[in-house]
């Protein structure tokens, strides 16, 4: 069984938070004590990333796997950012009886784009680049993703600092580990999962997102017309940094009115 780190804290209605590429846990350290002050948060690591353990092959099935069976058996709200998104997703077709709900912060059940009329997503091309550029300078690639999670917001710099400032407290993945999480990007389609959740769903995205385009909510409506939409016209791909009390409040809103 391959080891996953995890940190719990707060009290209430349980709540699992599953970072993004290449980040750990410590990227949600302020976000998540709002939380706490509500509900009891448990942020786990990634396999291969901070401090869990490596898992190979590095499979959608097999995270979801490992992170169902680091947790106490019970119902949780789970909490996926990003590739964290597709976790959850997956999580909950296969697990449905762990999860009572489902929070998709800037996520995408097809994260790569299709074509320009039939799924928004990101462009096939720029993920082929980062994967090649990542074989050959895997630091350089990383600042540039972490550039793409705050693009054109006022306070870039700022948060620049901040995420590279929380990703910096540990080692990053190795480039086996960060090549599987971006096959996952490149070819999970969830959205088949995404239209049998029978739990309430809530999807968070950023009006100036370069990398899950805000339309992506609508779409994902008609696939699941019951779930909720929240958009937050001056956020992009972090809004749990940006827009941290909005989120929150949207987050504790959802979660008290679907999870009683």
């Amino acid at each position: 069984m391959t080891n996953i780190h995890q940190h719990t804290f707060g009290a209430g209605r349980p709540i699992v938070m599953v970072h993004g590429w290449a980040m750990h846990s410590g990227i949600w350290r302020d976000f998540a004590g709002r939380l706490a002050q509500q509900y009891q948060v448990t942020c786990l690591d990634l396999p291969g990333h901070g401090r869990s353990e490596k898992m190979t092959p590095f499979t959608l099935e097999q995270i979801g796997d490992a992170l169902v069976n680091a947790l106490t058996d019970g119902r949780y709200c789970w909490l996926g950012w990003s590739l964290g998104a597709s976790i959850v997703l997956d999580i909950a077709r296969r697990y449905p009886e762990r999860v009572d709900a489902l929070v998709l912060l800037a996520g995408n059940p097809r994260f790569v784009q299709l074509d320009a009329s039939s799924w928004p997503g990101m462009k096939p091309l720029v993920l082929e680049q980062f994967a090649a550029q990542l074989a050959e300078n895997c630091p350089a690639t990383l600042v540039r993703f972490l550039s793409l999670q705050v693009q054109g917001l006022a306070d870039t710099k700022g948060l620049l600092k901040q995420l590279k400032a929380a990703v910096a407290e540990c080692p990053a993945p190795d480039a086996e580990t960060l090549h599987g999480g971006l096959q996952i990007l490149k070819h999970a389609d969830l959205r088949a999962a995404l239209a049998d959740v029978n739990k309430p769903v809530l999807a968070v995205l950023g009006g100036r997102d370069g990398l899950v385009p805000a339309a992506v909510g609508e779409t994902m409506q008609h696939i699941l017309p019951g779930m909720q939409v929240h958009r937050i016209a001056q956020a992009a791909h972090a809004p749990f940094l940006s827009h941290s009390p909005e989120v929150v409040a949207v987050i504790s809103h959802f979660i008290d009115q679907s999870c009683p």
